[in-house]
Parts: C-alpha cells; structure tokens; sequence
C-alpha cells in the first residue's frame, strides 16, 4: 500500500455530492409523502440529485 496521504476526493467533490444527496433525498421524501408512489419518489429525487449537482457544481468555486 502507499504510505502517503492522499485524498479519495476532494473537498469540493465531497460537498456537492452530499448537497446532490441531500437534495434528492428531500425531494424523494416529500414526493411520497404527498402522495406519490415510491417508484415516483425515487425517480423525482433522482433527477432532482442530478439538477442539484450541476447546480452546486456551476455556483460553489
């Protein structure tokens, strides 16, 4: 193994996918929980971790 510390992924990377995340599980959640179908609830906060990511990509520097 390689003994230096090297980073996974930066900071900048890690922070948009979990804003991506966090995004798309809310937008999940409350899909089904306003009545929608599961299957509707993860496609909705599939798009929405899609669009979240571009989105946090194009602002945070």
């Amino acid at each position: 193994m390689n003994s230096s510390n090297q980073k996974l992924v930066s900071l900048r990377t890690a922070l948009i996918l979990l804003l991506g995340a966090l995004t798309g599980v809310g937008a999940g959640v409350l899909t089904v929980a306003a009545g929608g179908v599961w299957a509707a609830g993860f496609l909705s906060g599939g798009a929405a971790f899609a669009g979240a990511v571009i989105f946090f990509h194009t602002i945070i520097d």
